[in-house]
C-alpha cells in the first residue's frame, strides 16, 4: 500500500479509462464513502484463488474492490471467449 501511495494501481484492467485521473483510478485507502478499504490482490485478476496465493509481494498490487472485480470478471469472460473460439476451430465429429 506504501508503494501505490495507498491508492488503487487499477490503470484500466476494470473496463474504465480513468482519463480524468491520469489514467489510474482514483480510489483512495480510506477515503470517501464507505469509506474505500483497498485491498491487495495479483496484478493479475485472471489468476485462481490456488495461483493468487502463491504470488509473491511484488506481484501484488493495491486494488479497490470495484475495480479488482470488475476486472476479475472481465478476465474470466475474456477466458470463456478464448475457449468459446477454440472450440469452434476444432472439427467436428459428426
Amino acid at each position: 500500500m506504501v508503494r501505490a501511495g495507498y491508492r488503487c494501481e487499477c490503470a484500466g484492467a476494470c473496463g474504465q479509462h480513468h482519463a480524468k485521473t491520469e489514467m489510474r483510478c482514483p480510489a483512495a485507502h480510506g477515503a470517501g464513502r464507505g469509506p474505500v478499504r483497498l485491498i491487495a490482490a495479483p496484478a493479475d485478476p485472471a489468476l485462481s484463488p490456488a495461483e493468487a496465493a502463491a504470488v509473491p509481494a511484488e506481484g501484488l498490487r493495491a486494488w479497490c474492490p470495484g475495480c479488482f472485480d470488475r476486472a476479475a470478471k472481465r478476465a474470466r469472460e475474456a477466458a470463456a471467449e478464448r475457449l468459446r473460439l477454440e472450440a469452434d476451430d476444432q472439427p467436428s465429429l459428426f
